[in-house]
């Protein structure tokens, strides 16, 4: 087995950094190498431990965590960035692309969700929390001026729309009025579908695609 990837948290709330600190050293592939609650002290951290991943908050003090992140890019380029906040405002997205993050998470986030954006960050790829995807769409890319034919059912696109909006399956199932059973069922069809690994990724194809 390889050696787990580093982790630098940079969080201005102690109890959020205590439940992502739970959240990641419970991954056996993951190990939390160090914290820091503000942006000077954040930069001194990961200056010093260069860790494969940066998780950084938003809104921490002394510089934001836009500034930080701009400061990672030069003094560790090889540290990867994930963004978290409490707002899914497309000036924050933007700003947080900009500076050159991987990925952005809301704080409202399943912690799964957040170890997913950390791996994912980790092999350089991207990660946004399905409630912002329609953003970075706007932001970094267009549909097909033409789209293409969907393989996916009028019920299935409805579901997927949902996604998008970043709903979870119990959302779905109450606003359709179907069983959650059904919602899972319709939402492993459209990964299979789609050949998407997960939820965002899903949402993301068909943004891309014009599907929704």
């Amino acid at each position: 087995m390889s050696a787990p990837r580093t982790v630098a948290i940079v969080e201005d709330h102690a109890l959020t950094r205590a439940g992502l600190r739970t959240a990641l050293e419970a991954c056996e592939d993951l190990a939390v190498a160090g914290e820091a609650e503000d942006g000077p002290s954040g930069q001194a951290l990961i200056e010093r431990i260069k860790p494969d991943v940066a998780v950084i908050d938003i809104g921490i003090g002394g510089f934001d965590g836009i500034e930080l992140t701009r400061r990672v890019r030069t003094a560790s380029p090889h540290t990867h960035v994930v963004i978290l906040t409490m707002h899914d405002l497309e000036e924050e997205v933007l700003a947080a692309l900009a500076a050159g993050a991987d990925a952005y998470c809301l704080k409202s986030s399943s912690a799964d969700g957040i170890v997913a954006a950390v791996r994912v960050a980790a092999d350089g790829g991207a990660y946004f929390d399905p409630k912002v995807a329609r953003v970075v769409m706007r932001l970094v890319g267009t549909p097909r001026s033409v789209a293409a034919p969907s393989p996916l059912t009028p019920r299935e696109t409805e579901v997927l729309r949902m996604i998008a909006d970043g709903k979870g399956n119990g959302e779905i199932a109450e606003a359709l009025h179907i069983g959650l059973g059904t919602v899972k069922g319709h939402v492993r069809d459209v990964l299979v579908k789609l050949a998407a690994a997960d939820r965002t990724q899903a949402a993301v194809v068909a943004l891309r695609r014009g599907i929704i």
